[in-house]
Parts: structure tokens; sequence; C-alpha cells
């Protein structure tokens, strides 16, 4: 990513989080990035543009962060816990950190959630390597390790949004941590 893209990225999210995606306009962005707006435009062709740009940042730094505290973390409880910190828990601090919250997720739209699914596919891939060498156990459980990693994202994912607080949503990870050691027979 170019730097001015990142550093147009940063006054986004500040702006997303401080007003919201809908009540933030590309003038809004380009001033806060310091910016001409014509030089914004050649950048990003609308808002939907930054806000997926924003997303994909957003994934890749869940990605880099992931794979780096991987290989620090000793056995799969402490590998869940780390998948889990960076897809669930930093972005719900994250979007609750803002008084615009609800107005962040109702923001976006269905390019976005194009973004969001190409996250999703890309944490369920490496859920999928931490998962392999239990493949066997999965197994026996009737499951592929594919469809076990799916299943882990997007529960822990829907925790995310279904929480009632950190407490909650700390508490639902909680769980699903133990029925992934139980059924691999690691825990």
């Amino acid at each position: 990513m170019k730097n001015r893209d990142a550093h147009i990225i940063d006054a986004a999210v500040r702006l997303f989080l401080r007003f919201g995606v809908k009540r933030t306009s590309m003038n809004d962005i380009a001033e806060e990035a310091g910016l001409s707006r014509q030089t914004l435009y050649k950048a990003f062709a609308n808002k939907g543009a930054v806000l997926q740009a924003t997303i994909r940042s957003l994934a890749d730094k869940v990605v880099l962060d992931i794979e780096a505290g991987l290989e620090k973390a000793e056995g799969l409880g402490a590998r869940l816990d780390l998948i889990f910190k960076h897809i669930v828990i930093v972005h719900y601090d994250f979007l609750h950190s803002s008084p615009n919250a609800e107005d962040i997720i109702a923001g976006v739209n269905a390019s976005s959630q194009e973004e969001l699914e190409a996250a999703a596919r890309r944490n369920i891939a490496l859920i999928e390597r931490v998962l392999e060498p239990y493949s066997r156990e999965i197994g026996d459980s009737g499951l592929t390790v594919p469809q076990y990693a799916d299943f882990i994202q997007r529960t822990a994912t829907a925790a995310k949004h279904a929480a009632k607080s950190r407490k909650h949503l700390l508490a639902l990870l909680a769980a699903l941590r133990v029925s992934v050691l139980k059924v691999t027979g690691a825990g």
C-alpha cells in the first residue's frame, strides 16, 4: 500500500470512529488527511472504496499479527487465544471505543461485505493451518478441518456481534475454546 493511501485510511478510520461511516464525507476525509479533494479522488473513487480499503488494511493487520504470534504460541489453547484476540477481541474493543459503533456496522455496504468475506476466508485458512495437526481427531468427530475452521471463525465472529458486553464476549470465546480443545483432544 502506498504511503498516501495508508495516510488516507488512517484519516478515514479516525473519522469513522468519531462520526460513523454515513456521516463522514469524502470532503471530511480529505480535510482530515490534509489533502485536496482532487488528490483523494485520485486515490479512491468514492467513500465506498475508502471503506473497502480500510477493511482490507485492518484485515491485513490481523493476518500479520496472528502469523507473528503463532511462532511464539505454544499449544493449541495459546494459538486459539491469539486468533480470538486478533479476529474478535481487538475489533470488538475497536468498534466499542466509538460512540458510533452501530453506524460503522450499518455503513458496511455490499462491496465492503465482500471485503469482510475475503478477510473471513483468510482467517479460516489460518485456523485450518493451526488445526491441521489435529485432523485425525477432528475427522473422528465427523468433521473436516476446513469445515471446522469455518465453524470456529464464523462462531467467534458471531459472538463479537451477539455479546452483551466484553465480559460476555470473553465467556463465549472461552466456551468455544473449550469445545475446540475437546474435539481436538488437545485439552
